[in-house]
This record gives C-alpha cells, structure tokens and sequence, in this order.
C-alpha cells in the first residue's frame, strides 16, 4: 500500500499519531484477550509527540498485539489485518476512504434488497397457500384426472408418481416427447405448478405415514393438483412472482 502512494510516507508516522494508537487499542481489545494495556496506555499518554517514535515490531513487543506484526529477510516486511490494513489505507489516501465508504454502501444496499426479496417472497407464498384453501374455482384444469389405467399402475420412484399426478406423465415418458428439451419435466413447469408440486411433496409424506397405498395416494395427490392448480390460475399474489 505504500509503494502504491506516491510520495514517502512511513508506518512509524501513523503509528505515533493519537487516533491511529486509540483505534489499534480498541481493535486489540475486542480480538485479543492477552493484550497488554498497562504499556497501551504508556504509548497513548506519548502518541503525538514530536519526539515520539514507535515501529511495528516496539508495538507488537510492548503491548501483545496481534493486528500488526513485522517480519525481517527477503520476503519482510509490516503486515497487518485487513480492519487495520483499510484504517491505514484511509490515513494515506482520502480517494482510498471515498472508495471504501461507496464500496460498503453498496455491498448493504445489496443486502438490504436480498432481504427485501426474501421477506416479500415469503409473504407472498403465504398468500398464495392462502388462498389455495380459500379461493373458488376459476379457470379449466390445469392437471387431468388420472384414468383408473394410470392410478393403478405402480410407480417405482415417488418422484415420478408425484410426476404423473401433476403433470400426467412420467419424467421419461416427458424426455421421450421431447427429445431435444434441455433439462427435464421440472426445468419447464411454470411457478403454479411449482407451488403446488412442493405442497404435494410435503401432503405425500403425510400419505405416506398414515399408511396408504402408493396407488391411493396417488389419487388423492391428483385431485390435490387439480384443486390448488384452480385455485393459482387466476392469483394476482401468484403473478407479481413471475
């Protein structure tokens, strides 16, 4: 980081300046429990002297700290943490802090919209179960009601029951009628059919405790489908998700 500045400046300067030795101490103070603060408040009574001095290692030697340290030979030289590092960054360069504070900014803003993403994702799916028990029905089926052929036939992976009560057919009857489709039967269902797929996935294991058949169960996941699928056709809540 000095090398980068143009000009000469020197660690030892920052060092002896009063705010640089109160923030090293408090930083020393959180993170390191073996810091010496009887020398600490020897060196702060004498930061900003003009004849005071003091060097990364006489830091490290007086007062136990973990934040900086130096190291002697070819690959030497004063390190620090990255919280110290980004104080000294600002000491040295006011474009450094103008950057820092934007960057940071920026970085919470994102996070605030993330948040702000997942709570009104939560809030709005809590409409949409809501209104999966309470709205009438509105449009056409989306889900056919499954012939007794296909109720009767044993599917070996839940998945693929779950599949055909929703959807109507299997995963590899669907990658059969559509061979050049990327991904599969799931990659291409719509947010409606997504709700209610994971609904189902949480009633199945219900079904499944309770002891009935997987034929049963398929039936009754069926009509699941057919009625919630109703229900989200027509959702505003539902539609702002897309």
């Amino acid at each position: 980081m000095i090398k980068a500045k143009d000009g000469d400046f020197f660690i030892s300067d920052w060092l002896r300046n009063r705010n640089t030795v109160e923030f090293l101490g408090i930083w020393e103070s959180v993170y390191n429990p073996n810091f010496n603060y009887g020398e600490f408040d020897i060196i702060k009574s004498q930061a900003g002297l003009n004849s005071y001095r003091l060097s990364v290692k006489e830091w490290v030697e007086k007062t136990n700290a973990i934040g900086l340290r130096a190291t002697t030979g070819r690959y030497g030289g004063s390190f620090a943490h990255s919280d110290i590092a980004f104080e000294f960054g600002m000491w040295i360069s006011a474009e450094f802090k103008v950057y820092l504070i934007k960057e940071f900014q920026r970085l919470k803003e994102d996070e605030n919209d993330r948040l702000k993403l997942d709570w009104s994702l939560q809030r709005t799916l809590a409409k949409v179960n809501y209104h999966i028990h309470t709205d009438a029905i509105k449009e056409n089926l989306i889900p056919t009601t499954l012939s007794k052929d296909k109720i009767n036939f044993v599917y070996a992976d839940e998945a693929d029951m779950l599949n055909m009560a929703l959807f109507g057919t299997t995963s590899k009857q669907w990658r059969d009628a559509n061979p050049k489709a990327g991904g599969n039967i799931r990659d291409t269902a719509n947010i409606e059919q997504l709700v209610v797929l994971s609904n189902m996935e949480s009633i199945n294991a219900v079904l499944i405790h309770n002891g009935l058949s997987q034929s049963e169960r398929l039936t009754q996941l069926n009509k699941m489908a057919i009625s919630q699928m109703k229900s989200l056709i027509n959702n505003i809540s539902i539609k702002k998700l897309k």
